[in-house]
């Protein structure tokens, strides 16, 4: 039912882009707007002319009802007009709240295909069916864009072209309050040699000894399952990559291996004594953001970089300067780091559609951005509001690190025509940054041929139904074995086949 539900998706979907572009220019919809009509009026806009060129744009959070997101497109329109001659309208589409990846595609599927999209889960369906452009020849020709690609990113381009997303490596890294950490006798232990048991003894300590008076409740909190946990313990229990090579050379699925076993044991035993939050299924990131900062989770995981930079200025700004976040390290075991990265394709990021009148437009605005000034808004943020001008330096204040993110792109080497006063980031930041690209290992996994993604999804949902019932304690772990004949019958055995033909 569900593959044949998706196949009628997809139709519609195709249906719905074809009615959209009708009326256009006939043979020229997936070029790369070198000649043809269909760039015509874009060239009008693009040359300063009477007439703005319109990109619609969709983007996670990004929407009308935010006053900064408003403000950041506004100045970005009067950037590309002034530095680019590039004479361009931004319309925010929104979305409704809820899950980003499921009401974007509910919105495509509307009739409402905006030029530039921020995908989030959900692109893969999109490009196998000639929705998305390929980017790999804009970027060839770009200005500026060319030069902040990282190599992470060019693997990924290779093998999916459709997504770009110019950020440093950035895994989920733990963190805590500096002011607690400091209290705990385990905190030497766990940072000399952050082995599984002595995390499990700085957990323990954690939740006895509550180093805020009555807080915290519980060790650690996630959102909705353990993904971000598996960051800290999936190396230490030898799950360093999605397929693990056994003894005899040949390739299974990490979360059916023997060592998944054990690493589920080690949540179930946190789960049972309270160490891991009771709630963590329920939890979404903003209230597994609202634990953390009010004490009833003394640890969680941030994104490397520009997101622990936010969780350290906040919890500053609620709980003084003592609290200033302390980065933990990845736990130790069979191997010790974040996990292997995947180079197949972006997770995350932004895409145009190749159904798009003004594919060149939207481009140059993404090579705009990569540009000294571009970087200067998109980084730094609004002069006077997130930063000043202080002998002739960019001096950023409380309200950049507080709350300003990058909304594209984070190349690690920023280059400014005005010198900064004060950093980008904050230490626990930087530290984050330089563990991720300490421990940077390429995962071997790959791209999910077409003809398994049904299985796939009901093979991964088979996964969360039975992880979540191990760490919780409502299935035995006695029943791993009954899971994974489950998760092979469901197409493992035929993946798992294909995994042992193509991994090299």
């Amino acid at each position: 039912m569900k593959k044949i539900s998706l196949v009628l998706i997809i139709a519609v979907l195709t249906m719905v882009m074809a009615a959209c572009s009708s009326g256009g220019n006939s043979g020229t919809e997936g070029s790369k707007g070198t000649n043809g009509g269909a760039n015509a009026g874009e060239k009008q806009g693009e040359g300063g002319g009477e007439e703005a060129v319109t990109l619609k744009i969709v983007y996670k959070d990004e929407g009308t009802a935010n006053p900064v997101s408003v403000k950041f497109f506004q100045q970005l329109e009067e950037g590309l007009k002034k530095d680019e001659g590039l004479n361009v309208k931004f319309e925010l589409v929104d979305v409704a709240q809820g899950s980003y990846a499921e009401n974007l595609n509910l919105l495509l599927l509307s009739g409402t295909i905006p030029d530039i999209i921020y995908f989030q889960g959900g692109d893969q369906q999109m490009s196998q069916q000639g929705l998305l452009e390929d980017l790999r020849p804009y970027i060839e020709q770009s200005t500026y864009l060319k030069d902040i690609i990282q190599p992470h990113n060019e693997t990924r381009l290779e093998s999916y072209p459709y997504l770009l997303w110019i950020k440093p490596l950035a895994p989920k890294a733990p963190v805590i309050r500096s002011d607690w950490f400091q209290q705990l006798e385990s905190s030497k232990a766990l940072a000399d040699d952050p082995t599984i048991d002595n995390y499990y003894a700085f957990f323990k300590e954690l939740v006895e000894k509550k180093p805020g008076g009555d807080k915290p409740s519980y060790a650690i909190t996630a959102a909705g399952n353990m993904d971000e946990i598996n960051f800290i313990f999936n190396a230490a229990f030898g799950l360093d990559k999605t397929w693990l090579k056994k003894d005899d050379g040949t390739y299974e699925f990490g979360k059916v291996s023997e060592n998944e076993k054990e690493k589920l044991a080690f949540y179930n035993k946190l789960y049972n004594e309270g160490l891991l939050d009771p709630q963590y299924i329920t939890k979404q990131w903003d209230t597994k953001e609202d634990a953390f900062y009010k004490g009833e989770a003394g640890v969680i995981t941030g994104t490397a970089g520009k997101v622990v930079d936010l969780y350290d200025g906040r919890m500053m700004e609620l709980n003084g300067n003592e609290a200033a976040l302390t980065v933990l390290p990845p736990a130790k075991g069979v191997s010790q780091g974040f996990g292997a990265t995947d180079v197949t394709k972006e997770s995350r990021g932004l895409a145009i559609s190749s159904q798009s009148k003004h594919k060149d437009a939207a481009f140059k605005v993404f090579d705009y951005l990569a540009s000294p000034n571009g970087q200067k808004l998109d980084r730094l943020g609004f002069e006077n509001e997130h930063y000043a001008m202080e002998d002739g330096q960019i001096a950023l204040n409380d309200k950049y690190y507080g709350e300003w993110y990058a909304r594209f792109w984070e190349p690690i080497d920023f280059k400014s025509d005005t010198p900064l006063k004060t950093p980008l980031l904050g230490g626990p930041a930087m530290q984050t940054l330089e563990l991720a690209a300490a421990y940077y290992t390429p995962d071997n996994n790959f791209i999910i041929p077409e003809q398994y993604v049904a299985n796939w999804d009901a093979m991964n949902n088979l996964y969360k139904e039975y992880s979540t019932d191990f760490i919780t304690g409502k299935r035995s772990l006695n029943e791993f074995d009954k899971f994974v004949d489950a998760w092979h019958a469901a197409g493992g055995t035929e993946l798992t086949k294909y995994a042992n033909e193509n991994i090299k």
